[in-house]
């Protein structure tokens, strides 16, 4: 069996490739918001705004980029006053171990580093 070491670094690569998509999809300051914000439930586009912090030209594309991507539907509702809805797929609700992993992540490693700074 190779060791990390030992292996062909086109091996190395092939492994990582995975991660680095994944992380091409996701890994945005806005995208990881939304999706975040997301995992509470549907909101409407106003909610997402003010609760990302994301200008509304910033938002729009983030959720089209996340919709196109499979992560986020979009439901309109077309009584008085129209009403635009946005909540995960079950391909953006699948994240919601990989937020809480990272936010276990964060509380271990982050902490520290902000009482060394």
């Amino acid at each position: 069996m190779a060791t990390p070491q030992s292996r062909d670094p086109s091996e190395q690569q092939d492994e990582a490739c995975p991660v680095v998509e994944s992380i091409e999809q996701i890994g945005s300051q806005w995208r990881l918001a939304v999706l975040h914000t997301l995992l509470e439930g549907e909101h409407r586009f106003n909610e997402l705004k003010r609760e990302t912090g994301a200008n509304a030209r910033t938002l729009s594309r983030v959720l089209d980029d996340l919709g196109e991507m499979g992560f986020v539907e979009r439901r309109l509702e077309e009584d008085a006053p129209i009403a635009t809805y946005y909540s995960l797929t079950e391909k953006g609700e699948s994240l919601e171990p990989v937020f809480e992993e990272i936010s276990c992540w964060a509380d271990s490693w982050l902490e520290g580093e902000a009482l060394e700074a």
